[in-house]
């Protein structure tokens, strides 16, 4: 599928990119990733991360804002996976021009880019907070959706192809409440803070994201909105399978956070394809009508489902977490618990 082909990652440094840049080298022999972002330092690090593929790893300094230097960087690319965001809410709440400068009007840029240079898909990440928005981050989020799905009435029946793959908070990833608890207990701190005790999340890891993305470029066709299926959990359980006895305090709910994840909502119920791993929600375009454009293998599912992490069917209790945190590399580097407090190494 991607052997021999060009692909690009806007925001390429971020985690999703470096995951993605290392497992597509290990699963297939691309003619060239091109890692497209603004930080010329931290492409620098991901420069020595990948010493054995440097002869096909290109590093393109530019931002999604500047349609020209896409323009440029798109030449002659196959798949374009548009990662690049402004991801912190309390950052786009304070800087919202900038947001929209960045999570839309670069949205639109890319998609501008890739029509006029013949790129053959682009997969655009979302998140979960583009569902049902409460804050300004979700609401750039569900605008570049939507952005992502009408570009292909733009396409024409042979042009570029662009989907959309929608997930929440990746166990791990930057900005996450891992490494933040993980940092607190390693400190020695005896009290982790709770937003809410009642808060839950979907557990996806970055490999699953990458796999999602794969399956995406292997066979949307143009419009679909790719969403996994996977398990959820409670913040107090995430910390207990962290520090067993420490003290958790209850500091309220953010401005901007929600309770629980919701990946779909009930309208999108009635578009939406369940299959093995997976969900997809199609698009309410008169194109679709016709069933050859679904993809094979999945059922319909019932009118005012909503997929949500307080109400989902697979839980991952402490022990659970506890173990998938260790075979991740996340667990505190503490050498053992005393009373309420974890003693550092």
């Amino acid at each position: 599928m991607l052997n021999n082909k060009t692909i690009l990652i806007t925001g390429g440094t971020g985690s999703f990119g470096q995951k993605f840049t290392e497992m597509v080298f290990k699963r297939y022999k691309p003619k060239k990733v091109i890692i497209y972002s603004r930080d010329e330092y931290k492409q620098f690090l991901m420069k020595q991360k990948f010493p054995s593929y440097k002869k096909n790893i290109r590093f393109f300094i530019g931002d999604v804002r500047d349609k020209e230097r896409l323009y440029r960087a798109f030449n002659g690319v196959d798949y374009v996976i548009h990662a690049a965001a402004m991801k912190q809410v309390p950052a786009c709440e304070y800087n919202p021009f900038e947001a929209i400068k960045t999570n839309i009007h670069g949205a639109q840029n890319v998609i501008d880019a890739a029509l006029d240079r013949g790129v053959k898909k682009v997969v655009a990440l979302s998140t979960d907070k583009a569902v049902n928005p409460i804050n300004l981050y979700g609401g750039t989020k569900l605008v570049s959706d939507k952005l992502f799905i009408s570009a292909n009435a733009y396409s024409g029946g042979e042009g570029t192809r662009f989907s959309v793959v929608r997930y929440g908070n990746v166990a791990g990833s930057r900005g996450s409440v891992i490494p933040f608890f993980k940092e607190l207990i390693e400190k020695g701190k005896n009290k982790l803070p709770i937003t809410d005790f009642r808060m839950t999340r979907f557990w996806i890891t970055l490999e699953q994201g990458v796999e999602l993305v794969f399956k995406a470029i292997e066979e949307s066709k143009g419009g679909e909105t790719y969403i996994s299926k996977i398990p959820s959990f409670k913040i107090i359980d995430l910390a207990k399978a962290m520090n067993p006895k420490v003290i958790l305090e209850e500091v309220g709910i953010r401005e901007g956070e929600k309770l629980h994840e919701v990946m779909i909502t009930k309208d999108d119920s009635r578009m939406t394809y369940e299959y093995e791993n997976h969900y997809i929600i199609y698009p309410h375009f008169d194109w679709w009508s016709s069933e050859r454009y679904f993809t094979n293998g999945g059922k319909p599912i019932e009118e005012g489902f909503e997929y949500n992490s307080g109400t989902n069917s697979e839980w991952l209790d402490v022990e659970d977490l506890r173990r998938l945190l260790t075979e991740l590399d996340m667990m505190p580097n503490v050498q053992e618990y005393i009373g309420e407090v974890a003693v550092t190494k």
